[in-house]
C-alpha cells in the first residue's frame, strides 16, 4: 500500500503519496511560513488525503532537527515557530494514520538506499545541504539513530575553528558556513546567486566534515541532496571530492566519494515514505 509522505523544511513544506516501489503518485508544496507552520502543513495534508482513492499504509515524515526519539517532539533550528512541538501525536490526529518521524537527512539516506543512487549500499552517509545542513548514517544496512534519535548530525561538525556563531550556539559549525541561510548572511546574496568561489568553498567545507565522519564510521559513500547542494551542482561536488581526495587518506576509506542523490527533487518525499516503510517492515 502507498504511504502518506511529509517533508518539513525551513524553506519548503511538501506532502505527497508515494507507492511501495518509491514512485511519487501525487504531491503538493508550499513555502514554510514565518508563523503557523502547522496550519500550512495541515492544509497540504488535507488536500492530499481528499484527493486520493488509495488506502494508505502509514504516514512517514522527514523533519529538520533536533528532535526527541521517534519525533515525539521536534525543535527544528530553522522553524522558530516550533519548539518541543508534539509533531507525531498531532499528525496522528490530523491523518488518522500511524505516524513515523525521522530527521530529514535520516529519511533521505533511507530513501536513497531503498531506490536511489546508493541502492544496496550498506555503509552510507546521506546529507541535506539546504536551508540547514543535516546528516543520516546507515551502517551495516541499519539506520544509526543514536541515544536520542539525532545521530549523524554532520551540520554541527566544526569545519572553521573560531568561525561564525551557529544557531546551535557553537562556533564554526558546517551549518554556520555552508547552509543556504548562512551563505546568504556571509555573502549578502541568496545562495541561488552564489559565485563559483562560494560554491567551491562550501564544497570544501562539506568535504572536510565528511572526511572525518567517514573515518569514524568506516563508510563507503556519501549521497548529498538539498537545494543548495543540487543548485550548486558540479562545481560543488568537484570541490567536495577534491577535499576528500586530500583528506580521506587512511586506507580503509581511501576512494570515499560524494555523489548527488539519485532521486532528485523527489528525494525528500521518497525518503519520508522510506521512514514509514522501514518502521512497518520490521
Amino acid at each position: 500500500m502507498p504511504y502518506l509522505a511529509v517533508d518539513i523544511g525551513g524553506t519548503k513544506l511538501a506532502v505527497g503519496i508515494v507507492d511501495d516501489d518509491g514512485r511519487v503518485l501525487s504531491r503538493a508544496t508550499s513555502p514554510t511560513p514565518q508563523s503557523d507552520v502547522w496550519g500550512a502543513l495541515t492544509s497540504l495534508i488535507a488536500a492530499q488525503l481528499d484527493g486520493t482513492t488509495h488506502q494508505l499504509a502509514a504516514c512517514g515524515v522527514g523533519c529538520g532537527g533536533p528532535m526527541t526519539l521517534d519525533g515525539e517532539e521536534v525543535s527544528p533550528l530553522n522553524i522558530p515557530d516550533w519548539r518541543a512541538f508534539p509533531l507525531r501525536e498531532r499528525l496522528r490526529e490530523a491523518t488518522g494514520l500511524e505516524v513515523y518521524v525521522a530527521n530529514d537527512a535520516h529519511a533521505l539516506v533511507l530513501g536513497e538506499v531503498w531506490c536511489g543512487a546508493v541502492r544496496g549500499c550498506s555503509d552510507v552517509i546521506g546529507m541535506v545541504v539546504s536551508t540547514g545542513v543535516g546528516g543520516g548514517i546507515v551502517s551495516r544496512g541499519k539506520l544509526v539513530s543514536g541515544r536520542s534519535g539525532n545521530a549523524g548530525h554532520i551540520g554541527h561538525v566544526i569545519v572553521e575553528p573560531e568561525g561564525r556563531r551557529c544557531a546551535c550556539g557553537a562556533r564554526g559549525c558546517l551549518e554556520a558556513h555552508a547552509s543556504g541561510r548562512s551563505i546568504e548572511a556571509i555573502t549578502g546574496v541568496p545562495a541561488a546567486q552564489a559565485t563559483l568561489a562560494t560554491k567551491q568553498l562550501a564544497g570544501r567545507q562539506v568535504g572536510r566534515a565528511l572526511a572525518g565522519v567517514a573515518a569514524v564510521m568506516d563508510l563507503e559513500r556519501a549521497v548529498i541532496g538539498g537545494s543548495v547542494a543540487l543548485g550548486f551542482g558540479q562545481p560543488f561536488f568537484d570541490a567536495v571530492n577534491a577535499e576528500l581526495e586530500a583528506n580521506a587518506r587512511i586506507e580503509f576509506i581511501r576512494g570515499f566519494q560524494a555523489i548527488p542523490v539519485g532521486l532528485g527533487e523527489s528525494a525528500p518525499l521518497v525518503g519520508a515514505a522510506a521512514v514509514a516503510r522501514s518502521a512497518t517492515s520490521v
